[in-house]
């Protein structure tokens, strides 16, 4: 299979090192450095100039790109992409990106919206690395507009790349969960740095866990924001939620109530144990 990557970041360089043993993998990319590095590394087999050929001659194309982006091409290019053309998107928001690309009516090509939940604190295709997929999670999004056959296919690629856990989740149900397990989850670490109180060196008292906990506060500054506002409504009853379990800390603290820490910390061990054992998986 002829497979197309447009964009050839940290996420799309690494969907074509995974792909590329086993399909003639094409890139195209703005940028003519990740261009020369992709041919240089051999992470794909060739690079196209010109978009057309490019959407014609590939018989999948991946839209590795940010949110934004890939309503300003879909908006932007549309006339050129080929009857029924299969598009896999692979960005962190639904919803909104659906609604977007709907305002243009029918479309006579298909796209696929799918979530690879991998990746790194550090950008570009220089970072790329097929372990990043190895045993993580891909959530694919059916909507009206997309047949079964084309789902399947978008399923299949998912697990040559190495993926474990393949989802089928409403737009809805992605971007809620991703709201939780993802965006605040990188809230929580740009706060916990942000809120650096003392001017002594931290360094000498850094262990596992700040070092685990502020990871992602390393965070890409273009993107991440587009994620946020994109998925706001989501996202703020997460965050609504989560400071009400911190307020129940704080309260217990003043009051000196070592029962009601203790309970908590119970329920917390209990349903990160649930989620280390594979319950909360629904395949």
């Amino acid at each position: 299979m002829k497979i197309g990557i447009l964009g050839l970041g940290l996420i799309g360089g690494t969907i074509a090192k995974t792909l590329n043993g086993q399909h003639i993998v094409s890139g195209y990319d703005i940028s003519q450095d990740s261009v020369d590095y992709a041919l240089g590394n051999k992470i794909i087999h060739n690079a196209y100039t010109d978009i057309r050929l490019f959407l014609e001659e590939n018989d999948v194309v991946y839209l590795c790109l940010y949110p934004e982006n890939i309503i300003n091409f879909i908006f932007e290019n549309n006339h050129i992409i080929p009857k029924n053309s299969v598009l896999i998107e692979i960005s962190g928001v639904k919803r909104t990106l659906i609604e977007e690309i709907r305002k243009l009516g029918k479309l006579d090509f298909e796209i696929i919206y799918t979530h690879p939940i991998a990746g790194r604190e550090k950008v570009g295709i220089r970072h790329s690395d097929t372990a990043i997929f190895k045993n993580a999670n891909y959530v694919i999004t059916p909507v009206l507009e997309n047949s079964k056959t084309n789902i399947e296919l978008a399923k299949k690629l998912a697990i040559e790349m190495g993926f474990k856990h393949v989802s089928i989740v409403t737009p809805e149900e992605h971007d809620q969960m991703i709201a939780y397990t993802s965006q605040l989850t990188h809230v929580l670490s740009i706060s916990l740095v942000n809120a650096l109180s003392t001017h002594l060196d931290t360094s000498r008292f850094i262990g596992d866990s700040y070092r685990d906990l502020t990871r992602i506060s390393m965070i890409n500054e273009h993107l991440w924001p587009e994620l946020f506002l994109m998925n706001r409504d989501s996202l703020l009853k997460e965050i609504a939620d989560f400071s009400t379990q911190l307020k129940k800390i704080r309260t217990a603290i003043i009051m000196n109530n070592k029962d009601d820490l203790a309970n908590m910390m119970i329920m917390s061990t209990r349903i990160r144990k649930k989620i280390s054992d594979g319950e909360a998986y629904d395949d």
